[in-house]
């Protein structure tokens, strides 16, 4: 449930577009009606309007996820507010210059974000960040974890540079579908890759 949980403004995100795209002329009417108001020169172009949508919406969704956990006096994660104060000014910049290359630029920034914390962290204050999350569920060398916090810091530097290149290579379109399939793709992988990493020391020290 968390994981669609944490999907849920980039499900939003997807489907807003797939939606603009396919009805360009209401999509450029909804963008005019609600956006005109935040866009430079108070157009919302029919090309753009699709994603400036969907970026609206993927904003709206972010706001009420943290909203949601507020309200259920629930913790916020510190990714959370950073995905939202990321989101909000790279989408906004999108909305208000009716230009999709800064909207497009948010993954990257928000992975290099968490690769960077997680080095800094590590090499700079001597805390491991990974480590912090996952003790509780799992004990291993201290060699081991450090090795899994630098695994994550790269991991997350190749997921900013392939956004960079789908993003700056390929039609808006064939980058939304990535954003969605492609990276959560990735990310599944990787998570799977580290779990068969750390089954044998699981089960060495069970």
């Amino acid at each position: 449930m968390k994981f669609l949980f944490d999907l849920f403004p980039v499900i939003l995100f997807f489907g807003m577009f797939k939606w603009g795209e396919s009805h360009h002329d209401a999509a450029q009417a909804l963008a005019q009606q609600f956006l005109s108001g935040v866009v430079s020169g108070g157009t919302a172009s029919t090309t753009q309007a699709p994603i400036m949508l969907a970026t609206a919406v993927a904003i709206l969704a972010t706001f009420a996820q943290i909203g949601y956990l507020l309200m259920r006096r629930r913790k916020v994660d510190t990714m959370l507010w950073v995905s939202l104060a990321i989101i909000t000014l790279f989408g906004g910049a999108t909305i208000y210059f009716n230009n999709e290359t800064f909207i497009k630029w948010k993954p990257t920034v928000l992975y290099w974000f968490f690769g960077a914390a997680l080095l800094i962290s590590q090499t700079l204050l001597g805390k491991n960040l990974i480590r912090v999350m996952m003790e509780k569920q799992v004990s291993l060398p201290d060699n081991v974890w450090q090795r899994l916090s630098f695994s994550w810091a790269a991991f997350f530097g190749v997921m900013g540079l392939v956004n960079l290149y789908i993003a700056f290579n390929f039609p808006t379109a064939f980058w939304v579908n990535f954003k969605l399939f492609g990276f959560t793709g990735l990310m599944i992988a990787f998570v799977v890759a580290q779990s068969l990493f750390l089954s044998k020391y699981v089960k060495d020290t069970q």
